[in-house]
């Protein structure tokens, strides 16, 4: 039984290996290239707490181009929230991005929807937070020609996976401690041929309480994106601030 059991795990893994060595090898025929750029992104990511299994999140993001001269995108999110334990929670959600043109003069903002479902996990190592978060998304990605809609989307699987770390600094725990994180990101579907490997998104700055339900955390993010032709990249020096509002609405 052992035996047939090693039978289906390899058909399962080799053909995943030789359809990532295909895409390396194809994106190898080209000469690769690096768009360099930098980016503002500044957030509120909200998480509040109705009753001691229910709650919900609501985040707004928006990005810019040339640090702050440029639109990248603007980004709303909500989910519905199910704590398991205190520090395990599920959630069920949808998003909306609009996205900027990067063609000289074109002015249509193009639209993704999204799915999703995520896992997440705050635990501690020592002293050292953790947090750690695994997410799924379903994405419809609007597809623009000459600067017109076409009525068609592109469709994707993304599947996301964070860790997180703050680690304190000092004694007051009212000054900043340092947070280091990675997030890695991989996509699947019909129209991913080069481009398994979506981006990955590094992070290192402080994070600050401001009080019991408001904190923020701010510093240098580099995040590296293949695009869909398999040997161009975009590589974005990012200054990131987010904040972050948890309000606790249980009745003690």
């Amino acid at each position: 039984m052992k035996f047939l059991s090693n039978i289906r795990l390899y058909r399962f893994i080799m053909p995943a290996v030789f359809c990532f060595f295909f895409q390396f090898l194809q994106a190898q025929t080209k000469t690769k290239e690096v768009n360099t750029q930098s980016q503002f992104w500044i957030s509120m990511n909200s998480t509040t707490r109705l009753t001691k299994k229910w709650g919900f999140n609501a985040d707004v993001h928006i990005r810019r181009n040339n640090f702050m001269a440029d639109p990248s995108f603007y980004f709303l999110r909500g989910s519905a929230n199910y704590w398991i334990t205190d520090n395990i929670t599920v959630a069920l959600g949808y998003a909306k991005m609009w996205l900027a043109p990067t063609t000289p003069n074109w002015k249509h903002f193009a639209e993704e929807n999204r799915i999703y479902q995520q896992l997440q996990m705050v635990s501690k190592i020592g002293k050292i937070g953790v947090f750690q978060r695994l997410r799924t998304e379903q994405r419809w990605q609007e597809k623009i020609a000459n600067d017109v809609f076409t009525g068609n989307y592109k469709f994707t699987n993304r599947v996301r996976y964070l860790f997180s770390a703050t680690i304190p600094v000092w004694k007051n725990k009212k000054l900043p401690s340092l947070v280091l994180s990675d997030e890695l990101l991989v996509q699947f579907g019909d129209e991913v041929v080069y481009n398994t490997f979506d981006q990955n998104r590094l992070f290192l700055g402080i994070k600050q309480t401001i009080n019991k339900n408001l904190s923020f955390d701010m510093g240098f993010m580099q995040l590296k994106q293949q695009k869909a032709s398999g040997y161009q990249y975009d590589k974005n020096n990012t200054f990131r601030l987010f904040f972050y509002y948890m309000p606790d609405l249980r009745k003690h």
